[in-house]
C-alpha cells in the first residue's frame, strides 16, 4: 500500500462514526461520580482542586468502560492510585524543566510498555501521563500536591463505590461473551448447511473463555447460567464440523445430506436460543419444530456411520445445553461432582484468574518478554517517550501557554501499530476542532460563572461516556468541550483556551505521525514468523490429537486442550499481524498479500481437520493404531522441517508424511475416520506449501519451487 492511501484511509477509518448500541444508565453512573466530586470540590471554594479531582473520577471512570472481565471496582481503584501515584512525582519534579522532563519521559516509557500488560493496561498507562502533565500545572506546593493526589485517588473510590451501590446489569460482560460465542456457533452451523468445510473465527469462544476466567470472590457469586454453557459450547464445535463435512461426516448429496442440514438448522435454533437466555437472564423458549428436528424419525435413523454418532452426539450435547441454561438465574458456588467437572476440560469448577496483588509478578514476566528490540511494544514505548519529551519542551517553547497539549495530544493519540495512530491523529485534530469551537462559543455567549461551567463539563462527560463507542472523533470532541468548560471553572479564559488547545493539538499530533514514519515497527516483515508461529502451534495441536488416537489409553485430555488453546492464540496473532500489514504503506518481503491469505486459509483447514478427528477419538479401552503411530511419528519431524523452512523462506516438503499416509491408507482401504482425516490434513499442508512458494494466481501447475499435488 501506498503513503497516499495509507494516509487516505486511516482518514477515513479515523473520522468513521458507528452505529452502536449505548448505555445510558452506566454513563449516568460515570458522570454522577464526577459530578459529585466537582460539586464537593467546589463547595469546598477551590476551584484548582476541584479541575484535578475531575480529572481523576472522569479518568477512572474511562477505563471502566473498557471490556476487560475484572470487576469495575477493582479497575477504578487501580487507576485511581496509579493517577496519584503519577500526580504527586509530577509535582515533586515539575518546578525543574529538566527534572520534569526526565520523569516524563520515563513515566511514559512504562506507561509504554502497560501495552505488553494488555490493552486496559496500555489504556490506563496512557491516562497516567495525560494527569501528569495536566495537574502539574496548578500551582500548589507539597502538601497541596499530596491534597491533589487525594483527591484524585478519591476521585476512583467514588466511581468505585456508585458502582458497587447501584450495580447496572451486574455480570453483562460475561453474558455477553458467552452469548456472543454461543451465537458464533448458531451462525456456524447455519453456514455449514450450504458449505460443508466453512471457517469458523475460535475469538468468541476465547473471549468466553477470559469471561469465565474469575477471581476466587466473583467465583463465589457467578449466576448458575454462566457455569456450563461455555464447556458444551467447546464440545459442539467439532461435532457440528464433523457431521457437516463431506468426507468424514454425511455425504455431499442425497437423503443423508438433506437429515445433516436439518439437524444443523435446528442445532442453530437451540443455540440462538440459548444465547439469548444467557444474554437476558431468562429461561430458554424453543419452538417445537426444532424440538422435532432433534428427536430420532420413526422410521429409524437416516444417517450411517461417524456421521450418526455425531448426530446422536450433538443431539446430547443441545439437550445439555438447554438444561444447564434453563436454570434459576442465582448467585451460587458448585457443589456437587456433576457441577465441579462442567469446566470444558479445565481442572476443578472454575478458571481463577490472580488477585491484583498476584498480577505483579505476571505482569513483571510481560514486560520482560517485550524488552527487546525487535518487539513494537518497546519501540512504541521508546516512541512515545521521546515524543512526549520533546513535545513538551515544544509546547513550553511556543508562545501560547499551557504547552502541555501538544505532548498531552501525541501520547493520546500513539498506539503500538502505525493504523491506530494515524486515524486516531485525525480524529484527534477534527474532533478537537469542533468541540472547541462549540465549547468556546458558549462560553464566548454565555461567560458561563464556576457552577455553570462546572454543570457544562458534567453534560460533556455524559455525552462522552455515552457515545464513547461510536468513533474516536466523537470522543475527541467531548473530551476538547470537556477541558474547555473545566479549565472554565478555574478562570482561564476562553479565546486563550481555543487558540493554544487548536494550534498544540496539532502540533502533537504531526509530532505522533512524523515519530512513526521515523521510527517504525511495520507489521509486514514479521508475517512469516507469525505464519511459522501458528504452523508450530497447529503442528502441536494435530500432533496431540493423532497422538491420543494413536494410543488411546494414554490419552491426556489436557495436553489436547492446551494445544488447542496454543493454536488458537496463534491463528488470533497471525490474524491480527495480517491485518495491521494489509494497512502499512510498505511493500510486502517475502509473503504477498494474496500468499498471506492463502497461507492462513490452509493453516485454518488443518486445524478444522484436527478438530474433526478430536471428535472421534477412540475411547480409552481400544485398541492402539500402528497407522495412526506411524503417522504421528512422521509428522512430528515433518513439521519442524516445515516451520524451519517458513521462517527461512525454503520449500516445504511433505513426501515423507505422504509415503507414510500412502501405506496406512493402503492397509486400512480408506475406513475408519483417522485415515480420512490424514488426507485431508496432508491436503491442507499442500495448499500451504504452494501459498508460500510463489504468488498462487501468477504461478502456472509445475513451475520451479511447486509442489504437486496428487490427483
Amino acid at each position: 500500500m501506498t503513503w497516499s492511501r495509507a494516509l487516505k484511509d486511516a482518514a477515513r477509518s479515523g473520522l468513521t462514526i458507528e452505529r452502536t448500541k449505548l448505555t445510558p444508565l452506566i454513563a449516568v453512573r460515570g458522570t454522577a461520580g464526577v459530578a459529585l466530586v466537582i460539586g464537593l470540590c467546589l463547595w469546598r471554594g477551590n476551584p484548582a482542586l476541584a479541575v484535578s479531582s475531575a480529572f481523576g473520577a472522569f479518568s477512572s471512570g474511562i477505563v471502566t468502560f473498557q471490556r476487560s472481565m475484572r470487576p469495575r471496582p477493582v479497575l477504578a481503584l487501580a487507576v485511581a492510585g496509579a493517577l496519584a501515584v503519577s500526580t504527586f512525582l509530577g509535582y515533586l519534579a515539575a518546578a525543574h524543566v529538566a527534572a520534569f522532563v526526565l520523569l516524563l519521559a520515563g513515566w511514559t516509557l512504562l506507561a509504554g510498555m502497560a501495552w505488553a500488560i494488555g490493552p486496559v493496561s496500555g489504556l490506563a498507562g496512557t491516562q497516567t501521563v495525560a494527569i501528569m502533565l495536566v495537574t502539574v500545572t496548578l500551582p500548589t506546593s507539597v502538601l497541596g500536591a499530596l491534597e491533589h493526589a487525594a483527591l484524585i485517588f478519591f476521585g476512583g473510590l467514588v466511581q468505585a463505590t456508585l458502582i458497587v451501590v447501584f450495580p447496572v446489569r451486574p455480570w453483562g460482560t460475561q453474558r455477553d461473551a458467552l452469548a456472543d460465542a454461543l451465537a458464533a456457533e448458531a451462525d456456524y452451523a447455519r453456514r455449514l448447511r450450504h458449505d460443508p468445510v466453512a471457517p469458523f473465527d475460535p475469538a468468541p469462544l476465547m473471549d468466553a473463555r477470559l469471561a469465565a476466567t474469575v477471581t476466587p470472590r466473583q467465583a463465589r457469586r457467578r449466576p448458575v447460567q454462566l457455569h456450563g454453557p461455555r464447556g458444551l459450547a467447546e464440545r459442539v464445535r467439532p461435532v457440528l464440523a464433523s457431521l457437516a463435512d463431506p468426507v468424514v461426516g454425511a455425504p455431499l448429496e442425497g437423503p443423508e445430506r438433506d437429515r445433516a442440514r436439518d439437524l444443523l438448522a435446528a442445532a442453530a435454533t437451540v443455540l440462538d436460543a440459548v444465547a439469548h437466555a444467557v444474554r437476558h437472564a431468562r429461561p430458554v423458549r424453543l419452538p417445537p419444530e426444532a424440538m422435532a428436528t432433534l428427536e430420532v424419525p420413526a422410521t429409524g435413523p437416516m444417517l450411517n456411520g461417524p456421521a450418526r454418532r455425531a448426530a446422536y452426539r450433538l443431539i446430547s450435547l443441545l439437550a445439555d445445553a438447554v438444561e444447564l441454561t434453563d436454570e434459576p438465574v442465582r448467585a451460587t458456588r458448585p457443589t456437587t461432582e456433576a457441577e465441579r467437572g462442567q469446566g470444558g476440560g479445565e481442572q476443578g469448577s472454575h478458571l481463577l484468574r490472580p488477585s491484583v496483588p498476584r498480577l505483579v509478578p505476571v505482569a513483571l514476566r510481560s514486560l520482560h518478554r517485550e524488552a527487546r528490540w525487535s518487539s513494537h511494544i518497546f519501540r512504541h514505548a521508546l516512541r512515545v517517550a521521546a515524543v512526549a519529551a520533546v513535545g513538551y519542551l515544544l509546547g513550553t517553547a511556543l508562545p501560547f501557554g499551557h504547552g502541555y497539549w501538544a505532548p498531552l495530544a501525541s501520547v493520546m493519540v500513539m498506539r503500538p501499530d502505525f493504523a491506530q495512530t494515524y486515524s486516531r491523529g485525525v480524529a484527534r485534530f477534527c474532533g478537537t476542532l469542533v468541540g472547541v469551537a462549540v465549547a468556546g462559543t458558549v462560553m464566548a455567549l454565555v461567560h458561563p460563572g464556576a457552577y455553570v461551567s462546572a454543570a457544562l463539563a458534567v453534560v460533556c462527560v455524559w455525552l462522552m461516556y455515552l457515545l464513547m463507542r461510536t468513533g474516536f472523533s466523537v470522543t475527541s470532541a467531548c473530551v476538547a468541550a470537556y477541558v474547555v468548560f473545566l479549565l472554565g471553572i478555574a478562570g482561564a479564559g476562553w479565546e486563550q483556551t481555543v487558540q493554544e488547545r487548536v494550534v498544540l493539538t496539532l502540533v502533537g499530533g504531526l509530532l505522533a505521525m512524523l515519530s512513526y514514519a521515523l521510527f517504525p515497527a511495520w507489521e509486514t516483515p514479521r508475517l512469516r514468523d507469525r505464519l511459522a508461529d501458528w504452523l508450530d502451534a497447529n503442528g502441536r495441536y494435530a500432533l496431540a490429537v493423532w497422538e491420543a488416537c494413536a494410543r488411546p489409553a494414554a490419552r491426556r485430555p489436557r495436553q489436547v486442550r492446551e494445544a488447542l488453546l496454543d493454536a488458537r492464540a496463534a491463528r488470533v496473532a497471525w490474524e491480527k499481524s495480517e491485518d495491521r500489514a494489509e494497512k502499512e504503506p510498505v511493500r510486502h518481503r517475502g509473503l504477498s498479500p494474496g500468499a498471506a491469505k492463502a497461507a492462513g486459509a490452509a493453516l485454518a483447514t488443518m486445524g478444522r481437520v484436527t478438530m474433526i478427528l478430536e471428535a472421534h477419538l477412540p475411547a480409552k479401552d481400544a485398541e492402539p493404531s500402528a497407522g495412526a503411530a506411524a503417522f504421528a511419528a512422521e509428522l512430528r519431524p515433518s513439521l519442524e522441517r516445515a516451520t524451519k523452512a517458513v521462517r527461512e523462506r525454503g520449500p516445504l516438503n511433505w513426501s515423507a508424511l505422504r509415503t507414510v499416509w500412502e501405506w496406512w491408507d493402503a492397509e486400512t482401504g480408506s475406513e475408519g475416520v483417522a485415515p480420512r482425516t490424514a488426507g485431508l490434513l496432508l491436503d491442507a499442508l499442500d495448499e500451504l506449501a504452494e501459498a508460500l512458494s510463489g504468488d498462487p494466481e501468477a504461478r502456472e501447475e509445475g513451475a520451479p519451487g511447486t509442489i504437486p499435488r496428487p490427483q
